[in-house]
């Protein structure tokens, strides 16, 4: 089970992590949280009726990692010769992303706590257990996980990741690129406990 989710009875999925593994997963999620930024209304207390109307930026991000995350709805904006769908494409923005944010904070955190609620102990590590639905959140946040660092490694295509494969130790993405395989394996296998 070690760096793999498997099956559980009755649903969802378990993995066994060590502590240098939650450590890593739990940085990479508040790092994730932060990237994507507080709702509409800021941090707690913020008006609920006040955020269900509240509309969101229609603008692409200027970050690559959020422009992966919020793609633009009809592709790069710069890329776009029809004047009308620029604007459609705006409209699309207004109202999605603040709810697509929404989503992907509320799968980050989701990371964060289940790991939070972990007992690690000795060099054993840990047994994560997930319910269905957490398996769902965690799946959510595995990708924009690794979506972002693909972002910053300029990972498009398959071609891309191939040539990862090659990089010298010494070059200095190498940590990012193995987060990133890692996290492919976890997502793969967190995948194969979710199909019937």
């Amino acid at each position: 089970m070690a760096g793999m989710f498997e099956p559980v009875p009755g649903g969802g999925a378990a993995v066994l992590l060590d502590e240098v593994e939650v450590s890593i997963l739990r940085s990479l999620a508040v790092q994730l949280l932060e990237l994507i930024g507080p709702g509409p209304g800021g941090e707690q207390g913020a008006d609920p009726l006040a955020e269900l109307f509240a509309e969101g930026p229609s603008e692409p991000p200027s970050d690559p990692v959020l422009q992966r995350l919020f793609p633009d709805a009809y592709g790069d904006p710069e890329a776009v010769p029809d004047d009308q769908l620029k604007a459609y494409s705006a409209e699309f923005r207004r109202f999605t992303e603040n709810d697509l944010r929404a989503g992907k904070r509320e799968n980050a955190l989701a990371v964060v706590k289940s790991l939070d609620a972990l007992t690690l102990g000795g060099d054993e590590g840990a047994v994560l257990k997930l319910t269905p639905d957490e398996s769902k959140q965690w799946l959510g946040a595995l990708n924009d996980l690794r979506l972002a660092i693909a972002s910053r490694l300029d990972v498009i295509s398959e071609e891309d990741t191939e040539l990862l494969y090659r990089l010298p130790d010494t070059d200095e993405r190498k940590p990012m690129v193995m987060a990133y395989l890692w996290l492919g394996g976890l997502q793969e296998t967190l995948v194969e406990t979710l199909l019937p």
